[in-house]
């Protein structure tokens, strides 16, 4: 049994409470009361859920401003706006990519702002087309989808650009339909380096101008133009696989660019892959009853610098005997294209269908027939199917 330390006395001690808990400690300190003791034990654990009710009021906050953001209305002009922007909807464009370029234009002040505006409009992105729109400076966003699923809104020059024309053909087209002179035109095509030429077309961008129909915008420049023109034969000629083409056949890139012009010029529709045929007949099969001249008048025009005719004389074809153009009286293709062809006449020259023939002439000019043969014999009686059309039809002779 503890003896009680004389020194504590019962009135020291509380109640509920033993003297042996106010005993001295060791080196003459005493205990702490156990109330005490147990209170500092709870401090911790309060200091933790302070800490925890502190964050969860922080985190809860946070997420009463991220809702309130949510609900709150997107930045927005409130239009009609000022000056004028010229801008532009390219083909792949979503709604974001628009309202993006326009957030950059300083058109409307919010991507939100757009986006939300082109989904309550009924059209929506269906209803935007590929063109140049002019629009203002900070337009509300619904006013500047009001404007963009109008097509009357799109703003152009839309020029055609027809099949087997010539660079100085084109030129003339491109000068009569836009603010440009032809000299314009023209200093680009001699100095060609921005226009995107394959390096096998030696800087010459005859035939690599493609035929089609262009929506040039209200800034489009010459050099512009021609490029998109350049751009549009590269789609045509990847999409006719025209360098593997060539290498299958045989020839080069350029070469078979060649082809694709003459058979342009001398070929319509299904014909054109026979006219093919008949220019690779003539180049690869020797002996043949041509001896490698292809003997085609387009080419011989092209020298003499006019546009296609029918028939020429002996004399016409003597007086550019020289030129690399004469198909008459030089062996094998001639240097370059001599027009501009499309995409039937580049697919006929990368894929000729297979054929005897030597020989073609069109024998009514005014439904396009022709006949094809690999007997010089029939061919001549064809030519004398086609005097007999122009005796009675000498106007389309």
């Amino acid at each position: 049994m503890t003896e009680r330390d004389p020194s504590i006395l019962e009135e020291d001690v509380p109640d509920g409470e033993a003297a042996e808990d106010h005993l001295p400690l060791p080196g003459g300190s005493r205990r702490r009361p156990r109330r005490f003791a147990r209170l500092s034990g709870c401090i911790p654990v309060l200091l933790v859920l302070a800490l925890l009710g502190g964050g969860a009021y922080f985190g809860i906050t946070r997420g009463v401003d991220a809702i309130r953001d949510q609900f709150k209305e997107a930045e927005d002009y409130a239009g009609p706006g000022k000056g004028r922007v010229t801008f532009q909807v390219v083909s792949g464009d979503s709604i974001s990519d628009m309202g993006a370029n326009l957030v950059e234009a300083d058109v409307v002040a919010s991507l939100e702002a757009f986006t939300d505006a082109a989904a309550l409009d009924p059209e929506g992105s269906r209803g935007i087309q590929v063109g140049f729109y002019e629009l203002r400076r900070q337009m509300a966003a619904s006013d500047v989808v009001d404007v963009l699923v109008d097509p009357a809104n799109i703003v152009s020059d839309t020029i055609t650009v027809p099949e087997g024309l010539t660079v100085d053909q084109i030129v003339d087209i491109l000068a009569k339909n836009t603010d440009f002179k032809a000299k314009q035109f023209t200093k680009v095509v001699d100095d060609p380096g921005d226009l995107g030429l394959p390096d096998y077309a030696d800087g010459n961008a005859e035939g690599y101008l493609f035929p089609a129909t262009y929506a040039f915008g209200p800034d489009a420049k010459p050099v512009t133009m021609l490029t998109a023109m350049v751009d549009r034969w590269r789609q045509a000629a990847e999409a006719s696989g025209l360098e593997q083409a060539a290498e299958d056949l045989g020839y080069s890139p350029h070469e078979l660019m060649t082809v694709a012009s003459l058979v342009q010029a001398e070929g319509r529709g299904d014909d054109m892959p026979k006219v093919a045929r008949v220019i690779y007949n003539r180049l690869e099969i020797e002996p043949n009853p041509s001896a490698g001249f292809l003997q085609i008048d387009a080419a011989v025009n092209y020298a003499l610098g006019r546009g296609p005719i029918t028939r020429l004389t002996t004399d016409e074809i003597d007086s550019v005997a020289d030129s690399p153009y004469n198909t008459y009286r030089q062996k094998g293709l001639p240097p370059g294209p001599i027009e501009a062809p499309g995409d039937d006449a580049i697919e006929a020259a990368a894929n000729p269908v297979d054929g005897p023939w030597f020989f073609y002439a069109t024998v009514n000019l005014e439904t396009g027939e022709t006949k094809f043969t690999d007997d010089f014999d029939e061919f001549n009686e064809f030519k004398a199917e086609l005097d007999q059309y122009c005796a009675t039809q000498s106007d389309r002779c």
